[in-house]
């Protein structure tokens, strides 16, 4: 079995909880910068995450609290699976990576960390993206800051509600 370590990961495991559900997001978009949403749809959004496995790990989540694929409608399924392909084109043309890795987790015991609002990861991966410091020094080196990220990747997200419904 191979192991993979994410120490940096501790301080959203020790940290403090919020109260209210981190992907339940205000109707205006003002704190959209600071909470790292990069487009809205009429379903769904994208958003950094905040603890990142790599640089520009997204998650794809609908706009509505649910906590199960079978509680979406239609229109949400198709937008956040349209999501996921804009997504997918966004990060392979900003970031260049060799691969994503896109998964959802259903329930706490599926490996949630918020199963109370559904949503899918989207990690870019680079050959050799675990290098010796993460190996053998439980140290991930992230080469930029989220904010920067955030920069790079805003810009093409400016299509991003005319292709997810059209």
């Amino acid at each position: 079995m191979e192991v993979l370590w994410a120490p940096w990961r501790m301080d959203y495991i020790l940290g403090p909880k919020p109260d209210a559900c981190v992907f339940c997001l205000p109707e205006t978009h003002d704190e959209d910068r600071q909470r790292l949403v990069l487009a809205r749809g009429r379903h769904s959004f994208v958003i950094m995450n905040k603890f990142p496995y790599n640089s520009g790990h997204l998650m794809v989540t609908p706009l509505r609290h649910a906590s199960c694929l079978t509680q979406l409608t239609p229109e949400e399924n198709l937008e956040l699976t349209r999501g996921l392909t804009y997504c997918t084109r966004v990060i392979n043309e900003c970031l260049r990576p060799q691969g994503i890795n896109i998964g959802l987790n259903l329930g706490e015991a599926a490996g949630s960390g918020i199963a109370a609002h559904l949503h899918y990861q989207m990690v870019p991966r680079w050959n050799g993206d675990s290098s010796f410091m993460a190996v053998f020094g439980e140290t991930r080196v992230m080469p930029e800051l989220l904010v920067s990220t955030y920069d790079r990747l805003e810009p093409f997200f400016s299509e991003y509600l005319a292709t997810v419904t059209s």
